[in-house]
């Protein structure tokens, strides 16, 4: 295997930076280099990780491509803004049901909207050419790889009822099949980047690994741990040590409980990704 030269650096999260001109949010975008291959990975919901950008000397002018992970505003908020701002051409990359009417319940018991603040005429309208993943395994290098229609491999993970699809005037469980997660081979093994992992991280993984026959170095973004129980967190821990995950770089959705815990038992292999933190493979 050829050594790939991989930057990640973390535009915006949820938590701020040591950096206070940084902006932070709810939401999560990164900037990924994989060797001359430039990636946007979500872009948050404000689209402020465009100033954190500035701030942080990343160019997003030369994009080669936009992937945006599932149709939740904290992942695909900021793309509007970022369309308007950057007219370079670059190819953006989504999972089928990308469009989906998402909606999540309220304790009240209402719909709440949460998903795009745009719709597929907008993309068209500004002649940004879109590659739906359908397929299970995607190849846009040879060592870049997208990955969707995820197994069930346990009981233990499973999608929060609380998030829906609106189809006509019903309300109807989202199963997350626009879910799409980044893979890029290494000498050292796969590094996998996340946006939500709604369908189970440990699902993700497994499903990924069965496919690919390769082992995991690196695990990097939102593991959705927020608000788990202990038996998840724990099967969770318990799986990515027996996969000896070399580095766990995690935000967003994975929750302070959770990150704390992975802190403890991961040491050094844990890295607190938040705002303008780069990690280099």
């Amino acid at each position: 295997m050829i050594k790939v030269n991989l930057k990640i650096t973390t535009l915006i999260e949820n938590n701020p930076s040591i950096n206070s001109k940084l902006h932070n949010e709810h939401g999560l975008s990164l900037y990924i280099e994989i060797d001359k291959t430039k990636i946007l990975f979500d872009t948050g919901q404000s689209g402020d990780f465009i100033e954190n950008a500035q701030l942080l000397k990343v160019d997003l002018s030369k994009l080669n491509y936009v992937l945006l992970s599932h149709g939740h505003y904290d992942h695909s908020g900021g793309f509007r803004k970022f369309v308007d701002k950057f007219k370079k051409p670059y190819k953006l990359i989504l999972g089928k049901g990308f469009f989906n009417s998402k909606y999540k319940t309220t304790k009240e018991g209402n719909y709440k909207y949460i998903g795009n603040a745009f719709d597929e005429e907008f993309v068209n309208q500004n002649n940004i050419p879109i590659k739906y993943i359908e397929e299970d395994v995607a190849y846009i290098t040879k060592d870049i790889m997208i990955f969707s229609n995820f197994e069930k491999y346990n009981d233990f993970e499973s999608i929060s009822k609380i998030f829906k699809i609106k189809q006509n005037d019903n309300y109807i469980p989202d199963n997350f099949h626009d879910e799409i997660v980044l893979g890029v081979k290494s000498d050292k093994g796969l590094i996998i980047i996340l946006g939500c992992s709604h369908i189970g991280i440990v699902n993700i993984l497994e499903t990924i690994m069965e496919r690919t026959n390769m082992p995991i170095y690196a695990v990097v973004g939102g593991t959705h741990l927020v608000g788990c129980d202990e038996l998840r967190l724990n099967n969770t821990i318990k799986f990515l040590k027996e996969k000896h995950i070399k580095v766990l770089g995690l935000s967003h959705c994975t929750g302070e409980n959770a990150m704390e815990e992975i802190k403890e038992q991961f040491g050094k292999k844990f890295v607190y990704n938040n705002t303008g933190n780069i990690i280099k493979i």
